[in-house]
């Protein structure tokens, strides 16, 4: 894909780190010394570690130069690196592995939370927030225009999988946790029409699908997904419209 845009992913950042606060929230390790934040996008996340853990030291991680260079100028008191969340691994002394809406972008994100979870050491925590969305209308309109349309090829394979039961993370973690804490969230975010709907998935899950289309065809593809999504979505009282948007969250201790 091309590059995150941090402008494009900031235009809903109110709702975008309100579950990052939910999650910390959770997180309850005492004096860590080092806290990672990995993909920490345009550092909205890092922030809000800095402000939760001052004496620390915060490290962001991501593979997107945009985002890291916007996280930079964000948080300067942080430190930023680029790291594949495919491949990553904390070092040791790692207090926490915050992970905000990163893993489900990850194809064996199993493995790589497993990896994570046994490389820290006792006391530690991995904090692990994902949209659990697939089954939304906002994605599933999304694979049912890059079904239909003559890009469907090219498009095969685009979108990323659905997440699976909570017990089977549970299970994956469990072997290297004294506690784990699961839950959803579902989230009903008031938009202001069916095209923000369409707005906020560009910057996020929309992503695989148009990045790989020319100019033509993205305008196409845009014009049949709004469409759908303007009759997914009809307006509630006073004009807005309810992006309804669930989320799983892992908060596991070594």
């Amino acid at each position: 894909m091309k590059d995150w845009s941090p402008s494009l992913y900031r235009r809903f950042e109110d709702e975008r780190t309100r579950p990052a606060r939910d999650l910390l929230a959770q997180v309850d390790v005492e004096a860590p010394r080092l806290v990672v934040d990995m993909g920490c996008g345009p550092g909205n996340s890092t922030e809000l570690l800095v402000e939760r853990f001052p004496e620390a030291q915060v490290v962001g991680l991501d593979t997107s130069p945009n985002m890291l260079a916007e996280a930079r100028e964000r948080v300067p008191s942080a430190r930023f690196e680029v790291a594949d969340a495919n491949v990553w691994v904390p070092q040791a002394g790692t207090d926490v592995v915050f992970a905000n809406a990163i893993y489900q972008w990850v194809p064996d994100h199993l493995g790589a939370l497993r990896r994570v979870m046994e490389a820290l050491g006792p006391g530690a925590a991995l904090a692990v927030q994902m949209p659990d969305n697939m089954g939304e209308p906002s994605h599933v309109l999304m694979r049912e225009v890059a079904a239909e349309g003559p890009w469907a090829e090219k498009l095969r394979g685009a979108a990323r999988a659905v997440l699976p039961p909570v017990r089977i993370y549970y299970e994956a973690l469990a072997p290297y946790a004294s506690r784990i804490d699961i839950w959803h969230t579902i989230y009903n975010h008031v938009l202001v029409n069916a095209d923000a709907v369409v707005e906020w998935v560009k910057s996020t899950g929309l992503r695989p699908f148009i990045d790989p289309l020319d100019e033509a065809e993205r305008a196409e593809f845009l014009a049949r997904y709004r469409a759908k999504i303007a009759e997914a979505y009809p307006p509630v009282e006073g004009g807005k419209v309810l992006l309804r948007f669930p989320r799983l969250f892992i908060v596991a201790r070594r």
